[in-house]
C-alpha cells in the first residue's frame, strides 16, 4: 500500500482558494499512483476562523460531495483531513473526519473527541464519543485528529485490533518538537503504522504550522517526513513489520491492566 500526505497550506477562511489548492496538490501526487491520500486537519478553512458558524459546511455536504468525486475519479482512497461540520438537526459543529474508497463510497466517519480547549475549540465544537475503525484495502485502520494525539490511554483502545492509525492534524510550530516526538513514539507504542498529516507554513503566517508530516513503520522508522512548508510526501508501507514488530516484543500479550 502506497500512501500519500498532502501537507498542504491552508489559508484561513478562504475555503475556494484552499480547494483549489487541494486539487492542484492532489493532481501532482497522482503522479506517483498512491493508494490512499491524506489531508491536514480544517484543510477548507484552516483553524479556525471565527465565527465559525460562518464557515461550517452545512452536514459536510460540500467536502462529502467533493471528496466522494475526487476518489471515484482517480480511483484512489481519501482520507479527507477534516471539516468543520455543521449538523442541520441539531445546530451543533463538529470537526469531522470523512474516509472514502477508490469508488467514491463514504465508508467511515469520525468527529474529533479530544478539542483542544487552550484554543477554545470546545467551546465552539461540540466533542466526539466514539472511536472510528474500518478496513481499507483488506487492513484495519484507525482515526484520530491532532489533539487526540496526546491521550495515550485512548490510542491504545484504538489501536488494539489495527494495523494503521491515520491522524490528520493542525499542529503549530510552536510544539513542533512534541509533535515529532509523540508521532514517532505512538508508533512503537502500539506497534502499528503511523500517517501523520499536518499543514504547512508560508512566510508571513501569524500562526504557523509545523508541518513535519511523516509516515512511521512499527517499529518507529521514518518511511517518510515532510519539512515546514507545503509539500508532498509518500511512503510504501511493507505490512510484514507488524508481524515482526509484534512477535519480536509482544507488547499486546504481555500487557498488563491494573487498577489502583
Amino acid at each position: 500500500m502506497k500512501i500519500s500526505i498532502l501537507q498542504m497550506h491552508t489559508i484561513l477562511g478562504q475555503a475556494e482558494t484552499n480547494r483549489a489548492s487541494l486539487l492542484r496538490l492532489t493532481e501532482k501526487a497522482l503522479a506517483g499512483n498512491p493508494d490512499v491520500l491524506i489531508m491536514p486537519e480544517m484543510w477548507p478553512i484552516g483553524f479556525f476562523p471565527r465565527p465559525i458558524e460562518n464557515h461550517a459546511d452545512i452536514d459536510g455536504e460540500n467536502t462529502r460531495t467533493m471528496l466522494s468525486e475526487l476518489a471515484r475519479k482517480c480511483q484512489v482512497n481519501i482520507i479527507g483531513g477534516s471539516v468543520a461540520r455543521l449538523e442541520s438537526a441539531t445546530g451543533k459543529i463538529y470537526n469531522t473526519c470523512y474516509v472514502f474508497d477508490r469508488h467514491g463510497q463514504e465508508i467511515a466517519s469520525y468527529d474529533k473527541v479530544h478539542l483542544f480547549s487552550p484554543g477554545r475549540e470546545d467551546q465552539v465544537f461540540e466533542a466526539g464519543k466514539n472511536f472510528c475503525t474500518f478496513t481499507l484495502e483488506g487492513h484495519k485502520c484507525g482515526l484520530a485528529i491532532c489533539y487526540d494525539l496526546r491521550f495515550g490511554s485512548f490510542l491504545m483502545d484504538l489501536t488494539s485490533d489495527i494495523d494503521l492509525l491515520f491522524l490528520p492534524a493542525a499542529w503549530p510550530r510552536l510544539r513542533q518538537s512534541h509533535w515529532e516526538i509523540l508521532t514517532r513514539a505512538r508508533a512503537i507504542e502500539y506497534q502499528v503504522f503511523v500517517i501523520a498529516a499536518n499543514g504547512g507554513a508560508a512566510p508571513g503566517d501569524k500562526h504557523p504550522l509545523a508541518g513535519r508530516s511523516g509516515i512511521y513503520d512499527p517499529w518507529g522508522e521514518i518511511l517518510a517526513q515532510a519539512g515546514g512548508g507545503e509539500e508532498i510526501i509518500s511512503a510504501q508501507l511493507d505490512f510484514s513489520a507488524l508481524q515482526e514488530s509484534r512477535s519480536k516484543i509482544p507488547v499486546r500479550k504481555d500487557k498488563k491492566c491494573l487498577r489502583p
